[in-house]
């Protein structure tokens, strides 16, 4: 698949390339930093473009996720769908909301399917939690989840390399 989506990206430099893939919901810096490896890019400078990507839609997520929701709800075309996802975050927003900031920061760090930015910050926006709290949290989670995302997809032994 990363493959596929390399070369649906075409001739773009490799950078903007990662910063896309890592915006993308779903796929985030989790698929972004092994697609880092797979174009020969160093370690360091594929975790900060994947970091960097994942985090500029966030703060838009945050804010207006809820309105945006709500509005989609009404419509004939994605009631359904939203209704499906909203049972969905509130299912995994119970764990979260228990504890606030720190469990949406785990929530975030761990790299696990169904968990990542997009979904944090919809839970944060879906549960009005305030944007001064959410932002903070997701941030230290994606920087976390990139960390342990760099030394699965590179290795330990080649990010030692790097400080030694």
């Amino acid at each position: 698949m990363a493959e596929q989506i390399i070369e649906a990206l075409g001739a773009i430099p490799n950078e903007i390339k990662l910063i896309i893939i890592s915006m993308l919901p779903i796929i985030e810096l989790r698929g972004a930093i092994p697609v880092g490896v797979l174009l020969g890019m160093p370690p360091i400078e594929s975790f900060l473009i994947s970091v960097v990507g994942n985090l500029i839609p966030i703060p838009f997520v945050i804010l207006l996720g809820r309105p945006i929701f709500n509005w989609l709800k009404k419509t004939k075309l994605f009631a359904g769908l939203m209704e499906k996802l909203e049972k969905r975050i509130e299912k995994k927003a119970d764990s979260v909301m228990k504890k606030a900031a720190l469990g949406l920061y785990i929530f975030v760090a761990i790299p696990l399917p169904g968990t990542g930015a997009w979904t944090g910050a919809l839970i944060a926006s879906m549960f009005d939690m305030r944007f001064k709290y959410a932002l903070p949290a997701i941030v230290l989670g994606v920087l976390t989840a990139g960390i342990i995302m760099t030394v699965g997809s590179y290795g330990i032994s080649s990010l030692v390399g790097i400080f030694v």
